[in-house]
C-alpha cells in the first residue's frame, strides 16, 4: 500500500511556497521461517553431567551443614546437663577432678594434669579448694579441645596462670611483670570511677522545685557509695594518705598527689602474686582502684586485714563480718559502686536489651573471679 507526504513550510515574513517531492513508503510482507527436517539416526544424547568441581562443592557444603547441625546437638546437651551427643566424644578427656599433691592442688583430665603454656604443671595452693573446683568446672563445660585455646572460655584459668606467672617472674634475676601491672594500675587512679562525681545540680525552675525530692542526685549517690570506701582504705590500708575527687566541675581529671600515688605504688609491689593478679583484674572490670582494692582487702587469705578490729580476713572462713556477724564488702557492693552512673540512667530511662543486662552480669562474674582467686580457707 502506498502513500503519497506532502509537506509545506510555515508562514514567515518573506513567504516563499516550496514543493517538496514525493516519498514513497512501503512495507513488504516477513519471510516465512524454514524448517528442516530431521535426518539424524540412534538415540537421544545424554543429559549434561555436573563437573568434578561442582560435585566437590557440594559435597563440601553439605560436610559443613552436617558439622553445625551436629555442633548444635552437641551445645543443646551441654546446657541442659544431659551431656548427650557427641559432646564427650570431641574431646580427649571424660572426667575432671581436683587432685591434692604435695605440693598443692591439681586439676586432672582423667590421668593427665592440667598444663600452663610453659607445660608446667598447673598447680593451687591447698588453701584454694574453691579456686580449684571452679577451673574443674570450667574443663568440665567445654566440649571439644579447640576451646581450650579460648580465653573468654577459661577465665579462671587464665586468671591463675596470670597469678604463677608473677610469682614466677619475681623469682627471676630481672623481674619486669609486677612493675608493668603497677604502672598500668596506676593510671586508672586519676580517673577512678569511685572519684568521678558528677557536676552539683542546678536550681529547679520555678513549678519544678518538689523535683529533689522525687530523685536524688547523681553526685549525692556517688558521694555516698565512695566515701566508706576511701574511709576504710585511707584508716586501715593506706594510713595517712589523702585522697580527693577526681572529676567535679571541670571535665579535665584532678591528678593525686605524688605522695599519695608513691603510698599506693608502695602497697601494689608488697602484695602477694596472688591478690597482686586479682587487682589487676578487678581494675580492669571496675575501672577504678579504690573499688577493686577494697575488695581484695576484704577477701584476700593473706593481707589478713578483716573488716573489723580484731577480725581476720582469711577470705570465705574469716573472723570478719562474714560469719552472720555483719554484713561484708563483697561482689555486689563492688560492683553496684562500680556501675553507679549506668544505674542511676537505666533507672530513669530503661535499659537496652542485651547491652546493660549482659555488662550487668560480667562485673559480677569478673569481681567474683577476683573473690575466688585471693580467698581461701582455714587448713
Amino acid at each position: 500500500m502506498k502513500r503519497l507526504i506532502q509537506s509545506s513550510a510555515l508562514p514567515s515574513r518573506n513567504f516563499v511556497c516550496h514543493h517538496v517531492p514525493l516519498r514513497t513508503l512501503h512495507t513488504s510482507p516477513p519471510n516465512p521461517a524454514t524448517i528442516a527436517s530431521i535426518t539424524a539416526s540412534g538415540p537421544p544424547p545424554k543429559p549434561p553431567a555436573p563437573s568434578a568441581d561442582h560435585v566437590d562443592a557440594r559435597v563440601a557444603r553439605r560436610r559443613k551443614q552436617a558439622e553445625l547441625l551436629k555442633r548444635g546437638r552437641d551445645m543443646r546437651a551441654v546446657e541442659g546437663g544431659k551431656g548427650g551427643g557427641t559432646a564427650k566424644t570431641k574431646r580427649f578427656w571424660k572426667d575432671v577432678h581436683v587432685k591434692e599433691v604435695e605440693g598443692g592442688l591439681q586439676i586432672h583430665l582423667d590421668t593427665r594434669p592440667l598444663r600452663r603454656p610453659n607445660k608446667e604443671i598447673l598447680t593451687i595452693p591447698k588453701s584454694k579448694p574453691h579456686l580449684a573446683t571452679a577451673i574443674a568446672l570450667e574443663w568440665d563445660l567445654l566440649v571439644s579441645a579447640q576451646q581450650a585455646l579460648r580465653h573468654h572460655l577459661i577465665p579462671m584459668t587464665s586468671l591463675v596462670s596470670r597469678a604463677l606467672d608473677i610469682i614466677d617472674d619475681d623469682a627471676s634475676p630481672n623481674p619486669s611483670i609486677r612493675d608493668s601491672i603497677i604502672t598500668s594500675l596506676l593510671r586508672y587512679l586519676d580517673t577512678d570511677s569511685l572519684l568521678c562525681w558528677a557536676p552539683e545540680p542546678k536550681a529547679d525552675p520555678p513549678g519544678y522545685e518538689t523535683h529533689k525530692e522525687r530523685v536524688r542526685s547523681l553526685r549525692s549517690i556517688q558521694m555516698e557509695a565512695a566515701q566508706p570506701v576511701i574511709q576504710y582504705l585511707t584508716e586501715r590500708v593506706w594510713p595517712g594518705v589523702k585522697i580527693v575527687p577526681a572529676l567535679g566541675e571541670s571535665i579535665f581529671p584532678r591528678p593525686q598527689e605524688e605522695g599519695t600515688r608513691a603510698v599506693i605504688a608502695g602497697w601494689m609491689a608488697g602484695l602477694p602474686a596472688w591478690e597482686l593478679a586479682g587487682l589487676e583484674r578487678g581494675v580492669l572490670a571496675g575501672k577504678g582502684v579504690l573499688g577493686a582494692s577494697r575488695l581484695v582487702v576484704e577477701w584476700s587469705e593473706t593481707l589478713n586485714l578483716g573488716t573489723r578490729e580484731g577480725g581476720g580476713g582469711n577470705g570465705v572462713n574469716g573472723e570478719g563480718e562474714g560469719n552472720g556477724k555483719g554484713k561484708r564488702w563483697g561482689v555486689e557492693e563492688a560492683a553496684k559502686a562500680a556501675s553507679l552512673e549506668v544505674d542511676w540512667q537505666t533507672g530513669m530511662w530503661g535499659e537496652v536489651e542485651d547491652t546493660h543486662d549482659v555488662e550487668k552480669e560480667d562485673v559480677r562474674r569478673q569481681f567474683g573471679s577476683v573473690v575466688l582467686l585471693v580467698s581461701g580457707v582455714k587448713a
